[in-house]
């Protein structure tokens, strides 16, 4: 993820100091598409969030772990699984 400071540094090094984009790219340790992308667009910040978040452990474990909380919340606040009670899963096989 590309800072403000980052951005602003690749920005003097290419119009002020007349570098190159792959002489950046060797520099700052990034790629030169990377370095491509800032030049063109401009901006001064980049930002990046999956609409998705894979999680393939946690897949076959899903559906309980759901069932779970919604009893959860269910119970009095007494009753809830805390610091000394914990959710009991069946162990895996591999």
């Amino acid at each position: 993820m590309l800072v403000v400071e980052t951005i602003g540094r690749i920005m003097r090094e290419h119009f002020q100091k007349g570098r190159s984009i792959k002489q950046i790219a060797r520099d700052l340790k990034i790629s030169r598409n990377t370095v491509r992308r800032v030049l063109r667009s401009g901006e001064t910040a980049f930002s990046y969030e999956r609409e998705i978040q894979p999680r393939p452990r946690l897949g076959a474990w899903k559906l309980e772990i759901d069932r779970l909380l919604a009893v959860n919340v269910a119970r009095p606040a007494r009753k809830r699984p805390g610091g000394s009670e914990d959710y009991q899963f069946p162990k895996t096989t591999r």
